[in-house]
């Protein structure tokens, strides 16, 4: 299983959270980000899938209120799996900022990409208890 990018994006297509597992020069990412929110924005919530294909990929995507939440996988990975921790992901959010909104992406960023480092960890899932992983970042809110 292999993850290469997680991209969060807003209805506008803005990006606010990023992160690659594979090289890609800025051009690249920019017209990815791009391409991405063309792909899933204007897809129907209730009558198609969480999933579609992308270049040789997958786009394995879940919309939370006003946000896109997007992970590129391989095309033989386990949807599913990756649906999931993206939920998980999503949830651990919100217990950590009680109610996350797209504010508390932008202005904290650095918790957020602590967190996410929390779940991904090199491109693979890496934790799916979301015990241990809130107690972990309570004792890194504590060493600030």
């Amino acid at each position: 299983m292999t993850l290469h990018f997680i991209l969060v994006q807003n209805r506008q297509g803005k990006t606010r959270l990023s992160k690659w597992y594979d090289a890609y020069s800025d051009a690249e990412k920019n017209k990815t980000k791009g391409d991405v929110h063309r792909l899933i924005a204007p897809r129907d919530q209730k009558h198609q899938s969480n999933f579609t294909e992308y270049l040789n990929y997958k786009i394995i995507y879940r919309r939370y209120a006003g946000l896109f939440f997007c992970a590129c996988v391989d095309t033989n990975d386990n949807e599913l799996a990756y649906l999931e921790a993206i939920h998980l992901f999503v949830e651990i959010l919100d217990s950590f900022f009680g109610n996350v909104c797209e504010l508390d992406l932008v202005f904290n960023f650095y918790k957020v990409y602590a967190i996410l480092d929390e779940v991904f960890l090199a491109g693979e899932i890496e934790e799916t208890n979301k015990t241990v992983i809130l107690t972990r970042l309570d004792h890194l809110e504590k060493l600030d």
